[in-house]
């Protein structure tokens, strides 16, 4: 598999076109302005995701998992057109917000009852809700009990949309919370929450959760930067989208009218109608190829964190790739695992993008110093000397030591050649053509 695409590079991963199989992508896109459709897919799929219950996938481990803990965070500058992952959103939410009024309704009936009850009369028990598209603005209490009954009443899959990052604070009982929160919903895991409160909510429930974000660059190293290391960060697929060029064009939009919303219900049908256990080999095999090509793109950035990272990314992708395949009617096609390899890389591209040396030094730095890692031997001369690569590991802040062992790695990888005689080492016509690398492990 080729290196299709460069997460070091200055401009985003480009979307593959949608094709025999991913027509549903086309569709979902078709009234979001078109320089916003690339962020809005990964964005939207958490949310599609939801409407899946009792579904379980196989991943290469040989291990099953459920399809939620689905998560993405949207980071642009302001005034990109953010809120259009909240229109695209209630358009696939619909049957949601439906159910919830419903619910609702049953709440404030109970409220009443209780109102009109004298003292001594016996109180009508609370009904049982869940609310499966809650609003934004939640506390933690609520967010818990509402987590116990969704698990109870059909372990559903609540699904979160927050406008602005900050509100993940609230929702999880404070900013030191969080980490841990994100952690147990990726994870599936219990809340971990065993406590009395004024509202008298006490329980240790699934977390189904699926959640989105929305953020500026800045907001997001802020909301991140005590954390990149402790596998929270790397939970969270990113999609990040810059400031275009100044065009002086307003982006058009189109509007999701009935007939939108009608055939946005015949494809939530599916996801709906879809239970039990599979296993999509195909899509597993693409997970295989993109762990491969990530061993050899940590080996040029000689970067530990981008290696973590990539795990994460790639099962992130794998569940997008998943969901794609129950809204193609169950059918494999290549044109989803393009999509796979490009929701992995996109992801990675933005967090390069957004956090660059926040990587190695876990700070706020100042936009120029945000380099993050890169492909050193792209920065090399075809041919160059082992003084060459030691001086651009120093300048990247890399040890001097590791020179060796970086040159023995990519000699095996056959990305360079070594000659004795002039004491040179050279890129393989391989390398340069972009072909695959043998399939040497380390």
């Amino acid at each position: 598999m080729q290196m299709i695409y460069d997460i070091f590079s200055s401009t985003a991963p480009a979307m593959p076109k949608p094709a025999k199989g991913t027509e549903f992508i086309k569709f979902a896109l078709s009234q979001a302005s078109k320089d916003m459709r690339e962020v809005l897919i990964p964005m939207a799929i958490p949310a599609l995701a939801a409407h899946l219950t009792d579904v379980r996938f196989m991943y290469c481990d040989n291990k099953y998992y459920e399809m939620c803990g689905q998560m993405g965070h949207l980071i642009g500058p302001s005034g990109i057109g953010k809120a259009q992952l909240g229109h695209l959103v209630e358009a696939i939410m619909r049957p949601f917000r439906k159910h919830d009024e419903t619910e609702f309704k049953k709440l404030v009936d109970w409220q009443r009852q209780m109102k009109t009850k004298g003292a001594n009369k016996e109180k009508p028990e609370r009904p049982d809700v869940s609310f499966w598209f809650p609003p934004a603005d939640v506390t933690n209490p609520a967010f818990i009990q509402n987590a116990m009954a969704c698990e109870k009443l059909g372990e559903r899959t609540q699904y979160i949309n927050l406008p602005e990052v900050e509100m993940a604070d609230r929702m999880c009982g404070g900013h030191k919370q969080v980490s841990q929160m994100v952690r147990n919903i990726y994870d599936r895991q219990r809340a971990g929450a065993l406590r009395a409160t004024a509202d008298g909510v006490t329980g240790n429930p699934v977390l189904r959760v699926n959640l989105t974000f929305t953020s500026t660059p800045e907001a997001a190293r802020q909301f991140y930067k005590k954390d990149l290391t402790n596998g929270f960060f790397g939970r969270i697929p990113f999609a990040y989208k810059a400031r275009g060029e100044r065009s002086g064009k307003i982006p058009r939009q189109g509007t999701y009218d009935e007939e939108f919303l009608k055939k946005m219900d015949s494809y939530l049908l599916r996801l709906d109608n879809c239970k039990g256990s599979f296993v999509v080999k195909k899509l597993n095999k693409v997970a295989d190829q993109l762990a491969e090509e990530m061993a050899r793109l940590a080996d040029l950035a000689d970067d530990d964190m981008l290696w973590e990272l990539s795990h994460r990314s790639i099962f992130s992708a794998w569940k997008k790739g998943a969901v794609l395949w129950i809204l193609n009617d169950q059918t494999w096609t290549r044109s989803i695992g393009d999509f796979v390899v490009w929701f992995c890389y996109y992801d990675l591209w933005s967090k390069v993008k957004v956090f660059g040396d926040m990587f190695k030094c876990g700070d706020v730095q100042e936009e120029v110093q945000r380099t993050g890692p890169k492909n050193m031997l792209d920065h090399l001369e075809v041919s160059f000397n082992e003084l060459q690569l030691e001086a651009l590991r120093l300048s990247l802040g890399k040890s001097k030591e590791g020179t060796k062992h970086q040159l023995n790695v990519w000699k095996n990888r056959k990305f360079i050649t070594y000659s004795a005689q002039t004491g040179l080492y050279t890129k393989t016509r391989e390398y340069l053509m972009g072909m695959p690398a043998g399939k040497d492990k380390k």
